[in-house]
């Protein structure tokens, strides 16, 4: 897969294109925010177009914010071919409320579900519930698990980025900066989820690579304040780091703040992965490195599109790569 980078100067290019898809959806304008029992965009309670469901992770986490935006600017701009309906987690680890929300919708007669599931494995059999009434399931962002869906005898395809070369670009870059040697920390996301496994990969792929010294990897489950204060204690307890590798953007903005509570912003480099908004002043301030841009605003169209030319017919097998590109920062 090519890789290509981007600076904080306006350019644009993208990596592991998207097969069979001819869709564009500007940023994340607006607040479409829905959380769990929260209805929004085209319901207009008629039978004759689709009814589409995206389930994602936390709305506390910007990513989700700007995907859940960008699929109501869709949904907007379609009123005419389908209703939706989106709903959303308080944090990272609520589980419970995607397992609910896929519930509902089957309860509801939804014909298309879109997933980003927060646990690749316990998502499976609440899945397979709505593939047996009769609904369309597309799984986007974080890929089910393998094993787990042979089990259920259910076969998906994945619609999503390739989280461990994203990580593995951005673990390059880390290691291009700080040298051989250089001394770091991982900031790993939910140990459920397989794109924090696949981040992680990426990331330690990277460190063997750029001959990086890994001091210590634990989890901060995609907060920021967990973050906030792993990064704290590990500041305590490895004094001489020089790299923090985030899993994310919102990890990435804890270890951030840790380091500007310190007087160390701007020292330890950081890296992360989403590009949020927030990402862009830690940028151009240079206190967080590089990131990666995965496009959240487009990921849940590619997820619409696909259901809908899922239910009308068209296969797909596999797993179709949407883009990634790397964002590095020009003050750092």
């Amino acid at each position: 897969m090519r890789s290509a980078v981007r600076r904080r100067t306006p350019r644009t290019v993208l990596v592991a294109g998207l097969v069979g898809l001819a869709v564009t959806v500007s940023g994340c304008g607006g607040d479409g925010s829905t959380t769990v029992g929260a209805t929004s965009g085209t319901d207009t309670g008629t039978t004759d177009k689709p009814k589409i469901g995206l389930v994602m992770k936390s709305l506390s986490n910007e990513f989700f914010k700007q995907m859940d935006a960008g699929a109501h600017e869709y949904a907007d701009a379609n009123t005419d071919a389908f209703e939706f309906t989106s709903v959303g987690m308080k944090d990272e680890r609520d589980f419970a409320a995607q397992v609910d929300a896929v519930d509902t919708f089957i309860a509801d007669d939804y014909d298309i579900i879109v997933v980003a599931p927060a646990d690749s494995k316990a998502m499976v059999a609440p899945l397979k519930r709505a593939i047996d009434a009769g609904i369309t399931v597309i799984n986007i962002d974080v890929p089910l698990d393998q094993a787990t869906m042979d089990a259920a005898g259910v076969n998906l395809p994945f619609f999503g980025p390739d989280n461990v070369e994203g990580a593995r670009i951005a673990g390059d870059a880390l290691a291009a900066d700080l040298g051989e040697g250089g001394k770091v920390i991982i900031l790993e996301g939910n140990p459920e989820a397989d794109n924090a496994k696949q981040r992680k990969e990426g990331f330690d792929a990277a460190i063997e690579a750029g001959g990086l010294d890994l001091l210590a990897s634990e989890t901060a489950h995609w907060e920021t304040e967990e973050a906030n204060t792993l990064t704290t204690n590990l500041l305590s307890r490895f004094p001489d780091v020089q790299g923090i590798m985030a899993a994310n953007d919102s990890m990435a903005l804890g270890a951030v703040t840790a380091l500007d509570a310190a007087g160390l912003s701007g020292d330890i480099r950081v890296i992360g992965f989403d590009n949020i908004p927030a990402m862009k002043d830690l940028l151009d301030q240079g206190k967080v490195l590089a990131t990666v841009e995965q496009f959240g605003a487009d990921m849940a169209v590619f997820g619409i599109e696909y259901g809908i030319k899922t239910r009308d017919g068209e296969t797909f097998e596999g797993w179709t790569k949407t883009p990634i590109e790397l964002v590095v920062s020009d003050a750092a």
